[in-house]
């Protein structure tokens, strides 16, 4: 088995950078869900409410955040520079110290996307810690839903895929389900399995299935739904525990590192049941 993608989404929601290379800090992969766009009331937006969002690209680079989107100019926001106090703003049940990046890329972000928002970036100095009913040691993660990395296999996909051609849907690209770190060489849904993975020097702790969304229906190339349901309606066919459809299993890293396209995965532990 071996990393055949990795991919991180610097702004919650919006688009993926690819890496060949990716390092880990204390947070996840570097800039991953640093920043995410929220209301007038500090509360996060996400696809689940503006689809759209998945055409916004980000990239981070020479010192500066740069956004980009069709028919707009190109946004760059510097990563370091002086700042105001920070404010308080919410992903789900976590409240989280950030710092506006300010009024303009506000209102580019307001009209890209035909809302009002306003851009966060978590300080640096904020901890958002993980979920501890899970976690088999403290960590913590940025604005992503609750852990700091999304683990899935190639197969797990194509299996998915094999069942909604039979339903005579469409097959879906692993765009859909946003993971950090695409797996090859492992038998579908095998990474269920998994409690403890080496992945070249880093150590990975699997801890936790993660429920699916409808973001799982947003074509992440065009940010419309092409068929509203899926696949979520195959999904919840077989995928389907305690009311919640499963696919993709969230991750710890044990310390910081690096990830490279190509790198080993090896079991460690696997999961007692």
């Amino acid at each position: 088995m071996q990393i055949s993608g990795l991919y991180s989404y610097p702004i919650k929601s919006c688009g993926a950078i690819i890496h060949q290379q990716a390092e880990l800090d204390a947070r996840g992969l570097v800039w991953d869900r640093r920043w995410m766009l929220v209301d007038a009331d500090g509360l996060f937006i996400s696809q689940r409410e503006v689809p759209q969002m998945a055409l916004i690209q980000p990239t981070v680079e020479d010192g500066f955040l740069t956004v980009q989107a069709a028919g707009r100019s190109t946004l760059s926001l510097p990563l370091h520079r002086g700042r105001d106090v920070p404010r308080l703003v919410q992903v789900w049940n976590d409240r989280c110290l950030s710092w506006d990046e300010g009024q303009d890329a506000a209102d580019w972000f307001s009209e890209a996307l035909g809302v009002d928002c306003r851009l966060a970036r978590m300080t640096d100095e904020h901890v958002r810690r993980v979920d501890e009913r899970y976690a088999r040691r403290p960590a913590q993660t940025g604005f992503s839903d609750g852990y700091p990395l999304l683990v899935v296999s190639e197969a797990s996909l194509d299996d998915l895929n094999r069942r909604l051609i039979e339903r005579g849907k469409q097959p879906v690209p692993m765009s859909r389900f946003r993971p950090n770190v695409v797996i090859s060489g492992a038998e579908a849904y095998a990474e269920d399995g998994w409690r403890t993975v080496q992945i070249g020097a880093v150590t990975l702790d699997v801890v936790k299935p993660c429920a699916r969304c409808a973001i799982t229906t947003v074509d992440q190339a065009t940010g419309h739904k092409p068929e509203a349901e899926e696949p979520l309606a195959t999904l919840n066919t077989y995928r389907k525990r305690e009311g919640k459809v499963l696919f993709a299993q969230n991750a710890i890293h044990h310390a910081p590192g690096v990830l490279t396209i190509g790198d080993a995965v090896k079991i460690v532990e696997s999961q007692q049941h």
